[in-house]
């Protein structure tokens, strides 16, 4: 194999121009990685090139290593460096070759894990491949407003998740970052005052007939108050969820930044809390600080196991007031579903509203055969698929008044599996 990383002697020995090359190509690798969606500047480089010198290179997996440890920071770039870096430490001479071979174009089927790194990769070592398409050359940039309409081509509203290039990807966080979640509001039992309120409020009225000395008491009158739900987000970051997982973490922060009382949960094969870490305004910092905490990334899935905690530990806590819980898992459970059906159920019994979103619905011959679906699909109360903007604006609208789409959706699968 043409490999690009020479036998380098020891320390001391190396002659001046070899090393200068071996620099140089490594910051031509981290300038792919940055092409390819990580955030990367010329510091990192630099860090990178001192920290070879400083390792001693002399295996290809003490420099796999020694660069994974400065260059990649979160555990969801992890996938990505790796294909890059067996990619470009090959022989960048036969680079279009090998991704010819190796990197199939993106036919929207998505049926294999590396076809969201691929797309990319493919993107930032081929300019113009995996491009957003333009009709001539002078064309403006596509814009994005807040409604997620797009230009007259619509090119990203309808394009999965795991199929976006980097530059699609921003544009997709962007109009994220941007969506309104108008919720539907709820009563409570705290009362406001309401000039035609059905009730009256004899505190208000007594202190209002001291103005007049007690000769006239005007009556004040109060009603129910009206509050957006407390909104629970259950999201699965496990391998089979591996190509939404950096998606869904930027929905979440935007919902987080968007409202108040929003609660955050991860899990794989354990249950993670990150309802402060997406509080931070700075996306970068939130992201990172949550693949600092969560230790079973890209991991099995216990979704039995990791309900019941929920259950045990957090129901009372954040399902208080008519909370409303987004469900994020394919239904997939290593553990065949045991117990699965029991926790949903009880689920299901403290929280007003359950709705599952499933990226697997994006396939138009989706059956509910997974014992762990079979076990879910009975206790929601909507199902929506969430793989492209589209299908996370009909969820906000979904969320601001009723909609039976996805109770359809619900009811047709359900006499399937039945």
């Amino acid at each position: 194999m043409n490999n690009l990383l020479p036998d380098l002697p020891s320390d001391g020995e190396q002659p001046s121009g070899e090393r200068s090359a071996f620099a140089a190509n490594i910051v031509h690798f981290v300038r792919l990685l940055r092409a390819a969606g990580l955030r990367l500047g010329p510091g990192k480089a630099i860090d990178a090139v001192r920290a070879v010198e400083v390792a001693g290179i002399r295996r290809r997996d003490d420099l796999y290593w020694t660069l994974f440890s400065v260059l990649v920071n979160r555990r969801d770039q992890r996938e990505l460096f790796d294909q890059a870096f067996h990619i470009f430490w090959r022989d960048p001479k036969i680079l279009e070759r090998m991704m010819s071979l190796m990197l199939p174009q993106a036919d929207g089927s998505a049926d294999q894990k590396k076809k969201e790194l691929s797309q990319r990769i493919r993107q930032a070592m081929l300019p113009g491949q995996g491009a957003l398409p333009r009709e001539n050359s002078g064309e403006k940039e596509i814009e994005i407003d807040a409604t997620l309409t797009f230009s007259a081509q619509e090119l990203l509203q309808q394009k999965d998740f795991a199929e976006m290039t980097a530059e699609e990807l921003d544009a997709a966080r962007a109009a994220l970052a941007r969506i309104a979640w108008p919720f539907r509001p709820q009563k409570t039992r705290r009362l406001r005052p309401d000039p035609r309120g059905p009730r009256i409020d004899l505190r208000a009225s007594l202190q209002a007939s001291l103005r007049t000395g007690g000769t006239l008491i005007p009556l004040k009158r109060k009603s129910a108050g009206l509050r957006p739900p407390p909104l629970v987000v259950l999201c699965d970051i496990s391998g089979s969820m591996s190509q939404y997982s950096r998606m869904f973490l930027h929905f979440m922060h935007a919902l987080s930044n968007d409202r108040a009382r929003v609660h955050s949960f991860l899990f794989g094969t354990r249950l993670t809390n990150v309802t402060r870490l997406l509080r931070q305004r700075d996306v970068d910092k939130a992201l990172a600080a949550v693949s600092e905490k969560v230790p079973d990334w890209s991991g099995g899935t216990r979704i039995g196991t990791t309900l019941e905690e929920f259950n045990r530990l957090w129901s009372r806590r954040v399902l208080a007031q008519g909370a409303v819980v987004l469900l994020v898992t394919d239904g997939l459970d290593r553990e065949g579903g045991s117990g699965l059906a029991r926790e949903m159920e009880r689920l299901h019994k403290s929280c007003r509203r359950l709705i599952w979103l499933n990226p697997l619905l994006r396939w138009d011959g989706f059956e509910p055969k997974a014992a762990g679906i079979r076990a879910i699909l009975p206790q929601v109360d909507d199902f929506r698929p969430v793989h492209n903007l589209s299908s996370i604006a009909d969820l906000a609208a979904a969320l601001s008044h009723a909609s039976n789409a996805g109770n359809r959706l619900k009811h047709n699968l359900g006499r399937m599996a039945a």
